[in-house]
């Protein structure tokens, strides 16, 4: 996972890939419950998975956006250096966790998590009631 991970955010060593696996991963751990966190803990190598889940999940979750703005503060980034972390990291993960397992988290997370995953936002079809 740090390998691609490496190669995936152009960092010049493993040592900064840790560095924003660590923090990434610790920073969703606290958007992220229920089956869909124990389900990605169980696909990531034991150091991701105690990062994601050694932390307490927030009570309100943040939008992908806020997700970003969050945690370029929290780790003294910019916003642009942020979604560069954060889609470097979230990128490996879904490979490890496939599309089924990501679809169902992106589900469960705010609006603005599936570009943060490397997958494309479709808005949900709204029909009114009376129409197909």
């Amino acid at each position: 996972m740090l390998e691609r991970v490496r190669y995936e955010g152009a960092y010049p060593t493993l040592e900064r890939a840790d560095e924003a696996v660590q923090s990434v991963l610790a920073a969703l751990g606290r958007q992220l419950v229920g089956d869909e966190r124990v389900d990605l803990a169980a696909c990531l190598p034991i150091e991701a998975a105690l990062a994601l889940t050694a932390q307490i999940p927030a009570l309100t979750p943040l939008t992908g956006w806020e997700f970003v703005k969050d945690f370029a503060q929290h780790y003294g980034s910019t916003p642009a250096t942020a979604r560069w972390n954060v889609g470097a990291v979230l990128a490996a993960v879904s490979r490890l966790a496939g599309p089924e397992l990501i679809d169902r988290i992106i589900g469960r997370l705010p609006s603005g998590y599936a570009l943060l995953f490397g997958k494309a936002e479709l808005p949900q079809p709204r029909y009114r009631s009376g129409t197909a």
